[in-house]
């Protein structure tokens, strides 16, 4: 059962909640990102083309993504903890198992689907529960929770290599999985919010005198508090359909920068330990980019569609721009910028989401969008892979990355055209209502 966001905390134990998103963030999306620090090492070891290796990421977004509807599910049959809780599990399971190394397969099966599941389990009700948990705030809640994703890859980065330059590249899978075990810690703390909310509905449909008109109030409301959390009539609003081919058209983007920086690297003769450094400042850019974005839509100046088409464009010029890098300085930079704007992105979207579908079908939205959105990170990883095999130059992955990215810009023009056009037409329909007598100053009670 879900609780409707009527009057959320807003703050209290909702800080709470978001330092705990914020370690989740960091215990599953920062080890996905930095996982390109493995790429190579696998690639190796099975003697593998880049396309079959990248297939272990595919595998992890896509599952993250699959997975998202039955986590959202769950957070509603039980609660968002326990969830959070069973994802630590699975993330623990999937990085241990992947210690083995058996095969490609067995890689695809442990650190692709187990690791990929283990992510959405977390993840999913992570961000779920701070928009619960925040209403006016919630642009601000929700960056300051991804932005944990950065702070941990800024450490894992070069804690990573360290792990494998140690330990080896089967030997740092099992401690990483290790660390994730904390994620159940961080579920732990999600105290459940829904069950207070429906208490004090119930309460107060109660006290209500049978017969009164308030009472047929208080059902409906009721109604809206019990819905179910997946409403796949989504699919026939305009609007999100439009957002969720966005979102297909961004994940084949995404994930593609991080799984060729590393090898675009060694491609330049730039050293190992420097390469590490390059995912550190890949995240430090990422949090400053994060915090800052959604403090400026917290302020509500900008349309937040207009401000994720605004950044969706940034980010396409410097992938565009980061092939020209030649030395490990300009490579720095124009990863800086890539980084800062992809900060801005995951920063504001899932609040243009909401803005989208409106807070009592975001659960829903949210699961939904998550599932179609995985065609594109399933796809966009091999993609990627089969451009940079045949053309034998890791720049290729990062012209397609772009190339995809300034499509996907025109669906949000689209979009926000769409709600221009709906806005005025409501405004139309409004105005003649406004006045129904030729002087509305004179009531027709007062007519003598």
């Amino acid at each position: 059962m879900q609780a409707k966001d009527s009057s959320p905390p807003d703050g209290g134990y909702g800080w709470v909640v978001v330092v705990s998103a914020f370690m989740v963030m960091g215990l599953t999306a920062a080890v996905l990102k930095t996982f390109g620090l493995f790429f190579v090492e696998i690639q190796q070891h099975f003697d593998e083309l880049a396309s079959t290796t990248s297939w272990i990421t595919s595998v992890t977004i896509a599952i993250f993504h699959l997975g998202a509807p039955v986590a959202s599910s769950l957070c509603v049959r039980y609660t968002h903890r326990a969830v959070v809780i069973t994802g630590g599990l699975l993330a623990f399971s999937g990085m241990a198992l992947g210690f083995l190394g058996l095969n490609m397969v067995w890689m695809y099966a442990t650190t692709g689907f187990l690791q990929g599941l283990g992510i959405s389990f977390s993840w999913t009700p992570a961000i779920s529960i701070v928009s619960h948990y925040f209403s006016k705030k919630r642009a601000l809640a929700n960056a300051i929770a991804s932005a944990g994703e950065c702070a941990f890859a800024f450490t894992f980065g070069p804690f990573f290599q360290w792990l494998i330059s140690q330990y080896g590249w089967k030997g740092a899978l099992l401690i990483i999985g290790g660390i994730q075990l904390n994620i159940c810690v961080c579920g732990v703390l999600m105290r459940p919010l829904a069950s207070t909310c429906l208490l004090e509905a119930s309460h107060s449909e109660t006290e209500t005198p049978p017969g009164n008109g308030a009472s047929k109030i208080d059902k409906e409301d009721k109604s809206t508090i019990t819905h179910t959390t997946f409403n796949w009539m989504l699919v026939r609003q305009p609007e999100f359909v439009l957002y969720a081919i966005f979102g297909i058209l961004a994940a084949m983007s995404f994930f593609v920068p991080p799984l060729f920086l590393v090898p675009l690297s060694y491609s330049l003769g730039i050293d190992e330990s420097w390469t590490a450094s390059l995912l550190s400042i890949l995240a430090v850019v990422d949090f400053a980019g994060r915090l800052l974005c959604g403090w400026y839509a917290n302020l509500h100046i900008t349309k937040t569609v207009h401000l994720l088409t605004m950044t969706i464009t940034l980010i396409s010029t410097s992938l565009m721009l980061l092939p020209l890098a030649n030395n490990y300085l300009s490579l720095a930079i124009f990863t800086g910028f890539y980084g800062f704007f992809f900060g801005t992105t995951v920063a504001v979207h899932i609040t243009v989401l909401a803005d989208v579908v409106g807070m009592p079908d975001f659960d829903s939205a949210l699961g939904l969008f998550m599932l179609i959105r995985s065609t594109g990170g399933f796809v966009g990883p091999p993609l990627a892979g089969l451009i940079v095999d045949m053309a034998g130059d890791y720049r290729a992955g990062f012209y397609m990355a772009g190339a995809t990215l300034v499509l996907s810009a025109g669906f949000l023009v689209t979009l926000d055209q769409l709600q221009q056009r709906k806005e005025r037409g409501n405004q139309t329909n409004t105005k003649p209502e406004k006045s129904t007598l030729p002087y509305p100053s004179l009531h027709p009670l007062k007519v003598q």
